[in-house]
């Protein structure tokens, strides 16, 4: 493991995907069968995990990522910014291909996603290192489940809170619930998980399988979060939308490094809506993310 020797521990640990992300900007997004040409593309690092801790550095959270890479030259980018934000490194490299996503970007900021997981799909618990001392895990659902539920159970072991973005969508086995404090998901990843139609009902399920706390982000309309008993709706930030990949991840990086800091819930989850929103002005995810001095500037 590249930086987990020799380091003051994070307060924050993310284990998770990285990928380089190959983005085209479209009129519109390409329907079945249908070519739309693009005039060019750009790369950028990406990979929901890389994502939330660049998001969750840029916020001030202090914070390592743990994640597979390959031997390619794929992985100096994501290394780099990785570094530039101040994302202690403790990923492992893999004999294959480091991750890559492809995103087509329409001109109203919409997108669409298809990633090849390559060395994400090959982290294993044996790769996890020791959680003592941190006080924060977050996870996703790019890499193997296995993997996942083995670091919550370590987290849960060593008196860390576990966060768990399940995104991509899909349905999760009981035991996995069981060992989430916080879950963040956005609408279409609430049904997939519950099969719930009715939002409010659907974060109660959720929360009774559970996580103390449900978030569920909801686009230009803010996020909806219920904490034990309490009820917490906020609008989104009224921003010029360029492009919104990345900003469920800018989301639970901000709100991780804010919760990590000691803020208050509600106050937490103010510092994410307007970090997601500041992040659809700009292109691309990393790339795009806020820093703390121009979220609390924002803040309203």
């Amino acid at each position: 493991m590249s930086g987990s020797e020799g380091t003051d521990l994070p307060r924050v640990l993310v284990v998770g995907s990285a990928n380089l992300d190959f983005v085209t900007r479209l009129s519109h997004l390409p329907a079945p069968g249908e070519t739309v040409l693009g005039e060019s593309y750009t790369t950028a690092p990406g990979g929901k995990g890389a994502n939330q801790a660049v998001a969750c550095a840029r916020a001030g959270g202090e914070i390592a990522f743990c994640g597979a890479l390959g031997t390619d030259p794929f992985a100096e980018p994501l290394l780099a910014s990785l570094r530039e934000s101040g994302v202690q490194d403790w990923t492992v490299r893999a004999p294959a291909p480091t991750g890559a996503a492809f995103i087509s970007v329409s001109e109203a900021g919409e997108n669409c996603i298809a990633v090849a997981s390559g060395a994400n799909g090959t982290l294993c618990p044996e790769q996890l290192p020791p959680l003592t001392g941190v006080g924060w895990l977050v996870l996703q659902l790019e890499i193997p489940l296995e993997t996942v539920q083995a670091a919550a159970q370590a987290a849960r072991e060593a008196g860390a809170q576990v966060v768990l973005n399940a995104a991509p969508a899909r349905t999760l086995p009981p035991e996995l619930l069981r060992l989430v404090d916080v879950l963040v998901v956005n609408e279409g990843e609430l049904r997939t998980l519950i099969g719930a139609t009715d939002l409010r009902a659907g974060v109660r399920q959720a929360q009774a399988s559970g996580p103390r706390t449900v978030v569920v982000t909801l686009g230009e309309r803010g996020c909806l979060a219920l904490s034990g008993d309490d009820w917490t709706e906020l609008p989104a930030l009224p921003v010029p939308v360029r492009d919104t990949t990345g900003a469920g991840d800018t989301f639970v990086g901000v709100l991780v490094a804010a919760l990590s800091r000691g803020e208050p819930f509600a106050a937490a989850l103010r510092w994410a809506v307007t970090g997601s929103a500041l992040a659809c002005t700009r292109e691309g995810a990393q790339p795009a993310m806020p820093g703390r001095e121009e979220i609390q500037a924002n803040l309203g």
